[in-house]
């Protein structure tokens, strides 16, 4: 297993080199991070120019993914070439606000969704099948956007309307509260609703999927013959070996969530990564982007390495050395 992972990391390097060269490439060509600088008054041409001098604005792209990277590792990140402040105590900040929703979000989605799609598979063709069927379709047919709005729009009425604050609808937490407060918990709580319900009807259909293609396997109809009781064939043969789908799904989902929910932030203006990188693109700012783009690529690869050792845990057959 050792062995594995550490060849796995080993292949991780160059996919992260030439990933960063394309997504530097990109974002370089596709914005100019002076023209904010140019469009304000206050700043003469003179301290452009110098701007345009220390940060290497004036050479080859190249040449300028050099120097970003020695800033990289040798500056954690750089700083941001807009406001000449390190970006690392932005991504640390906004990357912890964001995993707060996801973990919370994720947690229900899988729990939820894994049980409903047992039992539906379990009791397939059943009133309890066609209704969360209904409702997971409906889950993936609602734009995350729209589900949002609509959300906004119920708990502004209902605090209108009776005086009742049960969510807020924009925001992270009023001042003076903590991370882990009842206020906190209000105001993420409808992103967290928003996500999970995503989430939550690609994992109930998956483990219902695969669930039913695990139980009329040979070895689960052996296990029944040999008079196995059917709580048990259920947990340790089938529930067992039709995880492994979701182990992959959850870990990509997880990953990607974590590096931003960047509709979700956007539309609750959340402190939070995805939201921090719409701000940072809109402002041509190079370095900032590209520091979301490479965590957002780490956390990728991490989960991916996570779910390959997971295969191991669940299906003994798997062997990695």
């Amino acid at each position: 297993m050792l062995t594995f992972i550490v060849r796995r990391i080993l292949y991780s390097i160059p996919v992260l080199a030439v990933s960063s060269f394309l997504s530097f490439f990109f974002v370089s060509s596709a914005g100019n991070p002076v023209a904010l600088l140019r469009g304000n008054p206050r700043i003469s041409q003179n301290t452009i120019h110098n701007i345009i001098v220390q940060t290497h604005l004036n050479r080859s792209i190249p040449v300028r993914y050099w120097y970003w990277l020695e800033d990289v590792f040798a500056h954690k990140l750089g700083d941001s070439l807009i406001t000449f402040q390190p970006i690392w105590p932005d991504i640390t900040r906004t990357l912890g606000h964001t995993a707060q929703v996801i973990i919370i979000s994720e947690s229900l989605a899988l729990i939820l969704g894994v049980a409903v799609g047992i039992f539906s598979a379990i009791k397939q063709y059943s009133i309890f099948d066609y209704v969360f069927t209904s409702v997971s379709f409906t889950g993936f047919a609602i734009p995350v956007f729209w589900f949002a709005l609509l959300l906004q729009i119920l708990f502004v009425d209902i605090y209108l309307k009776w005086n009742v604050r049960i969510f807020y609808t924009s925001g992270l937490n009023s001042p003076g509260q903590g991370t882990w407060s009842l206020d906190r918990l209000q105001h993420i709580g409808l992103p967290v609703i928003v996500l999970m319900t995503a989430s939550f009807a690609l994992y109930s259909r998956y483990m219902r999927a695969s669930m039913l293609d695990v139980i009329n396997s040979d070895y689960v109809r052996t296990a029944r013959a040999k008079g196995v009781p059917e709580w048990r064939v259920i947990t340790r043969h089938v529930c067992r070996n039709a995880l492994i789908p979701i182990v992959t799904v959850s870990a990509l989902n997880f990953g990607a969530l974590l590096g931003g929910a960047i509709i979700t932030e956007t539309v609750f203006q959340l402190d939070g990564i995805g939201f921090y990188f719409i701000q940072k693109l809109q402002a041509s700012d190079l370095y900032a982007v590209m520091a979301y783009l490479m965590v957002t690529a780490v956390l990728i690869i991490i989960f991916n390495l996570v779910a390959d050792i997971l295969y191991g845990v669940l299906d003994p057959r798997i062997r990695y050395d």
